[in-house]
């Protein structure tokens, strides 16, 4: 194999598919990266842990063909010191090396014979449509902050995708709040999304990731029992292992109706959180909201720092109430939403709080009360 890259082209796209790669994996091979030519005129990158698997097309001038595993950090590293000009890269097979040559600059590198490499599939001809890079940049950063951290309930570590009245939802839940965004902004057939799908936080990482590298563009997403299948501009693949798990009845969360509600304004709520939490126990981020008349005071009280409230206007008017609250959950569920007035609707004080707003109507947040 014999080919000549430009560094940057060639750093920019193995920068775009190192994530994928598993640095603790159990199979070494895993730790490389796959580079072929498979295509006249670009080389192929791949990288994969098997559960998120990523491929880019980069141009090149190839000279002869072939393919090499190499070491995923280290060619990078190597990489990134390298100056912006031409890279001249020879494989000898026989000899397992890779001849790596800039300038004055001159590399001989150990690689590992591309067959060792396990096949993956990027791409499915079933159950397509297309969905916007914004919208999906939009599901995911509205929603991500609620997927759960717990490893020993799985199903809940990622973000379920479902089509439902022809609208395409995403939910988020962690057994203390829950975000649930709808859109109709999709192109195609996702009949394959009837039943449901949970794309786990690493497959959403590289999600957002290949959205972001791709602004205002048209993605093609693919399902099958398994895996989702995303591909870019015919140049960037990914291919995401599903959990294969049944999502827990997230809408029994959800109240049918509620007793109370009131309209607060989103960034003085938010700041005077941010400003009482300081204060709260730092295991538990306990803070307490009183509702009182047209008020909502926001408090804390710490064993051995002391103690801390603010008042904020709202145009309650219903009972007195004191609700106990995670503050972070509370952040994290209040930040997603646009400066202007949120809605806070509940029951009581051990009932969810549902966090709604009029300029985002296809998004609804709940946070759990805190026992205090």
């Amino acid at each position: 194999m014999k080919l000549t890259i430009k560094s940057d082209i060639l750093r920019e796209g193995l920068n775009k598919i190192l994530t994928v790669v598993d640095k603790k994996n159990s199979r070494p091979i895993l730790t490389n990266c796959l580079i072929t030519s498979e295509i006249p005129g670009k080389l192929t990158l791949i990288a994969s842990d098997l559960e998120v698997s990523a491929k880019i097309y980069v141009d090149a001038d190839i000279q002869s063909g072939g393919s090499f595993c190499i070491s995923s950090k280290s060619f990078f590293d190597i990489l990134r010191e390298l100056p912006n000009d031409n890279v001249e890269i020879s494989v000898d097979s026989e000899e397992n090396y890779l001849k790596l040559s800039c300038k004055k600059i001159n590399y001989s590198l150990l690689i590992t014979n591309s067959e060792e490499y396990p096949q993956l599939t990027f791409e499915n001809d079933t159950n397509k449509f297309q969905l916007r890079t914004k919208e999906i940049v939009n599901i995911i950063s509205k929603t991500s902050h609620a997927i759960s951290t717990d490893e020993t309930r799985l199903y809940l570590n990622g973000i379920y995708l479902q089509l439902i009245d022809e609208k395409l939802r995403a939910v988020a839940i962690d057994g203390h709040r829950l975000a649930l965004l709808e859109t109709t902004e999709y192109l195609g057939d996702c009949q394959g999304l009837t039943d449901g799908i949970i794309i786990p936080r690493k497959g959403v990482n590289e999600l957002k990731k290949i959205a972001e590298a791709y602004p205002d563009k048209e993605i093609t997403l693919s399902v099958d029992d398994s895996f989702l299948y995303i591909k870019a501009e015919e140049e960037y693949f990914l291919s995401i292992r599903l959990i294969a798990r049944e999502y827990p009845k997230y809408q029994t969360v959800i109240p049918s109706k509620t007793a109370f509600e009131l309209n607060v304004d989103k960034s003085s709520f938010y700041d005077a959180i941010k400003r009482i939490r300081i204060l709260s126990n730092e295991k538990t981020n306990g803070i307490k909201v009183t509702f009182t008349e047209n008020s909502l005071e926001i408090s804390a009280n710490h064993p051995s720092l002391g103690q801390a409230k603010e008042s904020v206007s709202t145009n309650y008017s219903g009972e007195n109430m004191e609700i106990g609250f995670n503050a972070k959950y509370l952040m994290d569920t209040i930040s997603v939403f646009d400066d202007g007035d949120i809605k806070l609707e509940f029951n009581n004080e051990l009932s969810p709080v549902v966090v709604k707003a009029e300029n985002l109507p296809d998004f609804l947040g709940i946070v759990m009360p805190l026992k205090l």
